[in-house]
């Protein structure tokens, strides 16, 4: 079957399911592969279940003429949505980056959505399977998309561009994450560029953060719109305060300016919403309701939340974690004006060759936060690469070394904390989310 062919069908049905379990009525299961499942097992019950098409690449699992065979399920999905997207000829935003990028996501889609009908990226579903997914999530009365792409290897971005065709691109920033998959810092700057290079070729436009030198460098060609605290940008901004809650103010390039007083934790949030900002404002998006939704807008699943005890508060940011986000979030956090402080720090994954020495970095800096700031009481560092890493390096009694999460939890659970501050952050494979549970 042709992609025009399935498309026909797709806009009868247009509701696609990977998830053989979440089968909704009239909706066409997709079959995928992945290292450890086979996705065209499940074709048949999925039909059972109530789906109205089943498409498949093993024609062993062709059991009726509501299985549709085709040559690769991904390829093929992935085709469809680039037919989806030639044919809507919506304006696509799409944008990437080492840390901030679903933050600066969702702050988007809240600003635009206040004018616009916006559909953006789901959570983090930001591959190769979730960028084609959210193509097809769009539909008629879609007046903007917004894309997010995520990327471990060379290579990456490149192709969910080709399947996006992004008119506008932004990168929130670059930094030292997917080491392992990357091969070196050089290879992340090449692959995130590679937007740059895609939105050059569709002659779109760049919105990019004026103060990040590395972004200057690598932006060559392309039509842009600034934004950072230099005065000659489109749209530039001010930190006002950022103890506990970021405090900023914005000014438009015509001059009005507002304050916004956000539910976002940390000074590194200030580029984010910048960047929001100057979107929704080129977007001719009102300044009012800028600042009203960003204002409204509240972290959730993991990315900087606060979370109040019986006797303490929790600032837990275990979403994810690499060595630029860790440091940006363990120094924003030493600095917080609290009387008790205490710094639970996990493992962070994919750095390859450079994971001993990016997590000795961290547990030399955490030594000189205790030299300098009275206020901290404790330092946990937990997993097996902190451990490795902490071998012949001298730290304060403060600092203690787990293992795992569950040692963490045992020792917790024997200590008496009251009004202590505890800052949380580690990759998600560490699962320190769970520690909220032992702190009364």
């Amino acid at each position: 079957m042709t992609i025009p062919e399935l498309y026909k069908l797709f806009l009868k049905y247009p509701n696609i399911t990977t998830d053989s379990r979440k089968i909704t009525e009239n909706s066409i299961f997709w079959a995928l592969r992945g290292e450890n499942f086979n996705g065209n097992k499940f074709a048949e019950s999925a039909l059972n279940s109530g789906a109205i098409y089943a498409i498949i690449d093993d024609k062993d699992y062709r059991k009726s003429d509501r299985t549709i065979l085709v040559n690769n399920s991904l390829e093929t999905l992935q085709q469809l949505a680039n037919y989806h997207k030639k044919k809507l000829n919506i304006p696509i935003l799409a944008l990437t980056g080492t840390n901030g990028k679903t933050t600066t996501k969702e702050l988007i889609n809240s600003v635009l959505s206040t004018q616009y009908k916006v559909k953006a990226t789901q959570g983090n579903f930001n591959n190769h399977i979730g960028v084609p997914l959210t193509i097809l999530s769009l539909n008629k009365t879609t007046e903007i998309g917004i894309v997010e792409m995520g990327a471990n290897h060379p290579g990456e971005i490149n192709i969910l561009c080709e399947i996006a065709e992004p008119d506008f691109g932004l990168i929130t920033n670059i930094g030292k994450a997917h080491l392992e998959g990357f091969g070196s810092f050089e290879g992340v700057i090449e692959t995130k560029a590679e937007l740059y290079k895609h939105i050059l070729k569709n002659k779109g436009t760049i919105f990019f953060n004026s103060d990040n030198p590395l972004l200057n460098d690598i932006n060559k060609g392309n039509k842009t719109v600034s934004y950072g605290k230099n005065p000659d940008t489109y749209l530039k901004g001010k930190i006002i305060s950022s103890n506990p809650f970021l405090s900023v103010e914005i000014e438009t390039f015509e001059g009005i300016k507002t304050e916004i007083n956000t539910k976002l934790i940390g000074a590194y949030n200030f580029e984010n919403i910048l960047a929001a900002a100057c979107i929704g404002d080129f977007f001719n998006i009102s300044v009012q309701n800028i600042k009203k939704a960003v204002e409204k807008y509240t972290p959730s699943n993991n990315r900087s939340q606060i979370i109040k005890t019986k006797n303490n508060t929790i600032i837990l940011d275990a979403y994810n974690a690499n060595p630029s986000s860790m440091q940006l979030s363990a120094e924003n956090f030493v600095n917080l004006n609290y009387q008790n402080k205490i710094l639970i720090l996990g493992d962070m994954y994919e750095l390859g060759k450079y994971s001993e020495e990016e997590h000795k970095k961290v547990i030399i800096s955490a030594s000189e936060y205790l030299k300098k700031h009275s206020d901290i009481k404790e330092i946990f560092f937990i997993g097996k690469y902190f451990k490795n890493a902490a071998d012949n390096i001298k730290t304060n009694s403060e600092i203690k070394y787990f293992n795992s999460t569950e040692e963490i939890e045992t020792y917790i659970q024997n200590k008496t904390y009251n009004n202590y501050t505890f800052f949380i952050k580690g990759s998600r494979a560490v699962k320190l989310e769970t520690l909220i549970n032992y702190i009364s």
